[in-house]
């Protein structure tokens, strides 16, 4: 019968009876779990995708490009950060590296392009990028990086341009340093936090 009952109810007869009511309470708490949190939605009511489109010209065959930078790992010298694949094989269709857990889903002979996943609690912004080697002339080529994503969670207008002008610095900074493995150079070390070189 208790089980009918409101926890309130419960207590007041607990009380009238001279029932141990801190034994009951305790008893009716455990038995009633907490009601699970509301999942939040990844999915994006009003999406609003962007795109940007980065290049620079490279003065070595499209070929010879895509050899030194456009392996799905290399990644990890022209950002200078850690890339390992933590699934399947480099440069194979799914593989997934350690970059943000960012998974290939696209590729030819001179591009890849990858995706990040679908992030638990977090709205799903569909974020790709292709990375491509395209041959201009027999001995020259140019890299291009081309983003795509869902802006709409940005607070406003200003917010979503600001964020669209900081990758396109970010992105176009990352293709100069392709540019210059790719012509045979080599990078300087990577800025410490703080701006102050490692």
């Amino acid at each position: 019968m208790l089980c009918c009952m409101s926890k309130h109810s419960v207590l007041i007869i607990a009380l009238r009876r001279g029932l141990p009511v801190l034994c009951l309470a305790h008893a009716l708490m455990a038995q009633t779990p907490p009601a699970p949190a509301a999942p939040v939605s990844t999915a994006v009511a009003n999406p609003h995708y962007v795109s940007i489109h980065m290049e620079v010209n490279v003065n070595k065959p499209a070929a010879e490009v895509w050899k030194r930078v456009g392996n799905y790992c290399d990644i990890g010298e022209w950002m200078q950060v850690s890339c390992t694949i933590l699934s399947g094989k480099d440069n194979e269709f799914g593989a997934v590296r350690s970059v943000a857990n960012e998974v290939l889903v696209g590729k030819t002979e001179l591009s890849y392009t990858y995706t990040q996943p679908v992030r638990e609690g977090r709205p799903y912004n569909l974020y790709h990028g292709t990375l491509e080697a395209r041959p201009v002339t027999a001995t020259t080529s140019k890299l291009i990086y081309t983003l795509m994503f869902d802006n709409s969670m940005l607070a406003d207008e200003e917010t979503r341009q600001k964020d669209i002008e900081s990758r396109t610095t970010r992105f176009t900074g990352l293709l100069q340093n392709m540019k210059t493995l790719a012509e045979g150079g080599k990078l300087p070390p990577p800025a410490a936090r703080g701006g102050q070189k490692k």
